[in-house]
């Protein structure tokens, strides 16, 4: 269950952290340190949630879904959630745990390559298309 207020978010986010799993203990062990100079939070509290890694700069939402987001109402929940932070100007990108367990490195490298990307092209400002040239 998401918790609805602010307080309860961020005290649920620091218990997420001290028991983060594996997939993304591997993928926080090489995005952490600021990699090419970009900043990335770990188990991050935004609103009712909690994003597995963020990129602030990039506004990259990082989530390593298991098993368990293929059951059930959690594709649903999912998606709810994921339009709600697109809704915050977050990309969200999901990525299998199974792909960081083996290919840690490459996720990470893609991860990097993709917040790079998002800063060098921001979105226009409140909404606006951008001016024709």
């Amino acid at each position: 269950m998401v918790p609805s207020k602010p307080k309860t978010t961020v005290q649920h986010a620091r218990k997420l952290r001290s028991a983060m799993s594996k997939p993304e203990v591997l993928l926080w062990q090489l995005l952490r340190g600021n990699p090419q100079g970009l900043r990335f939070r770990r188990q991050h509290p935004i609103g009712a949630y909690v994003l597995d890694f963020y990129c602030p700069a990039a506004k990259l939402c990082i989530e390593i879904d298991g098993i368990s987001h293929d059951m059930g109402d959690r594709p649903a929940r999912d998606d709810r959630r994921d339009r709600w932070l697109a809704g915050q100007g977050i990309a969200v990108v999901r990525i299998p745990a199974r792909n960081v367990l083996t290919h840690h490195a490459d996720v990470a490298a893609q991860m990097i390559a993709m917040a790079h990307d998002r800063c060098a092209t921001p979105p226009p400002p409140c909404g606006r298309s951008p001016s024709p040239s």
